[in-house]
């Protein structure tokens, strides 16, 4: 190669990487979409909570005066409003109770209370004032409660509009049917104390999502709860048991999220964390798990993450058949003070499974395991050894707590709602369900168009990772700069 043409490769070259920065910038901005910026200052805020809560339960548990004490758990959510006794006159005070990446949560605060008086659900293009779906896709902000007692049937899945708080304090409520609930690039949601069972695969049809849009609806795969590129997101007291697909799942960049007080039973595929392992947006997850009861009949995915980083603290996991938490694209999990009771065959001790994953790849992952408690021969496979390239490292804050877990967990799932596991009626007849008992694949046929960072996502067709493009700009740059032919670069300057 001369000079001259060296020189212009040289030239070339420079201009190439200067026209690809924007891009490059762009594509590693698109990993990180609203997350915090400091997950492990969030552990310690959860931390430093729980410990104020236990401290002032211990504190009045020795005083002569017992007041309060009767309503104090050391459950750091339900003690900031369970123990007033006017709670009902001021719902709104639950939106400041949040903890964890979900803190910021408001939902409907701020709104009018909004009254669901129809338990109906038989026009989803037009619904009646007074049902539930009126109320979630309405713009304004809504605090919704429940006159009575109610079961709402769903024709098609409850598609949710942003500031929205489900409350179903005071009332036996419970959501079933075709699709159930959808929170799909929106913010600001709470779902708090209902009953969510028997979710069905739905869709093929029109769909109203706001008082302005009506639009097609492809075929969704059954989920409980699906979260979609949503943030600030907080489902507490909630039941959830026998859907066709996940009971909560989240994707597509969907951060901030908390999920707590929750009771889960009879199902297979529990709760997915992460649209694909080539999904890079969901680097950006954050997810807080905090004094759920994990029940009878659960086999896996308590959770199975993907990306980002995930925060377990003071939950009870008392039944699984597979694993509890699952993994795979180097999430990092940081398990604190909960408590692992292992099912009695010897093959499924462990409490940790890397999916589809050599341990040459996943020893540098960070998942810790902290003040937890290990019973009938439970094991956590901790790995990592240094800062991941996204996050800092999971690291220990007291207290853990875990010999708490009983205490933390206690009114887990809806208030005063039957318990599965001590016997009491279920809603169902006990069959256990989810991806792999009903065949589904949990991959879906939703057909709506949705963009999201540009992407647009239709017709059943694979988002392709902005990194592919990435390796075609390297590719292309290193054969610039080992061909001695000249050739390519005669015709990219034509």
């Amino acid at each position: 190669m001369s000079l001259a043409q060296s020189s212009t490769t040289c030239i070339l070259l420079f201009c190439l990487l200067t026209s690809l920065f924007s891009v490059i910038k762009a594509t590693f901005n698109l990993t990180l979409p609203h997350q915090h910026p400091n997950p492990e200052a969030v552990v310690q805020e959860v931390q430093r909570s729980l410990n104020v809560s236990i401290y002032r339960r211990k504190m009045l548990d020795g005083s002569n005066t017992g007041s309060g004490s009767s309503c104090l758990t050391g459950n750091p959510i339900d003690d900031c409003w369970r123990c007033d006794p006017n709670w009902s006159k001021n719902r709104q005070r639950l939106a400041d109770c949040a903890i964890g990446f979900g803190k910021s949560a408001v939902g409907g605060k701020g709104g009018q209370i909004y009254v669901v008086t129809d338990s109906s659900d038989h026009d989803v293009i037009s619904p009646s004032p007074g049902t539930l779906r009126y109320a979630v896709l309405q713009t304004e902000p809504l605090w919704i409660i429940f006159q009575s007692n109610m079961v709402i049937k769903l024709k098609h899945e409850l598609i949710f509009n942003s500031f929205k708080t489900i409350d179903g304090r005071g009332a036996n409520v419970a959501i079933t049917g075709n699709g159930c609930i959808t929170i799909q690039y929106i913010t600001n949601v709470i779902i708090h104390n209902i009953r969510v069972y028997d979710c069905k695969p739905s869709g093929n049809t029109n769909i109203r999502s706001s008082p302005s849009y009506v639009g097609y609806r492809g075929k969704l795969d059954g989920d409980g709860i699906s979260i979609s590129g949503s943030r600030n997101i907080w489902i507490d007291h909630c039941s959830l048991s026998h859907c066709t697909d996940g009971l909560i799942d989240a994707v597509l960049g969907s951060t901030a999220i908390t999920i707590s007080n929750n009771y889960f039973t009879n199902h297979n595929e529990v709760m997915l964390m992460g649209h694909d392992d080539k999904y890079i947006a969901d680097k950006g997850m954050q997810v807080t798990f905090a004094f759920n009861h994990f029940g009878r009949g659960l086999i896996q995915r308590m959770p199975r993450c993907r990306h980002g980083y995930f925060h377990v603290v003071n939950n009870d996991f008392t039944e699984w058949k597979m694993y509890a938490i699952g993994g795979s694209a180097d999430p990092t999990i940081n398990s604190q003070g909960n408590r692992y009771i292992a099912p009695p065959e010897a093959d499924s001790k462990e409490v940790t499974k890397r999916v589809d994953t050599g341990e040459e790849n996943w020893a540098g992952w960070n998942w810790r395991t902290d003040g937890d408690i290990m019973v009938n021969g439970a094991f956590f496979v901790p790995s990592g050894d240094g800062l991941s390239s996204t996050y800092a490292n999971a690291e220990s804050y007291e207290p853990k707590s875990a010999t708490l877990v009983t205490q933390l967990t206690l009114y887990a799932g809806v208030f005063g709602g039957p318990r599965d596991d001590d016997g009491n009626e279920s809603f169902s007849d006990g069959t256990i369900t989810g991806d792999s008992a009903s065949g589904n694949t949990g991959k879906g046929s939703n057909s709506v168009g949705d963009d999201y960072f540009g992407m647009t996502f239709d017709g059943g067709s694979v988002a392709i990772s902005p990194f592919s493009y990435i390796h075609f700009f390297i590719f292309l740059v290193l054969y610039i700069t080992t061909t001695n032919s000249g050739g390519l670069f005669s015709l990219l300057l034509l």
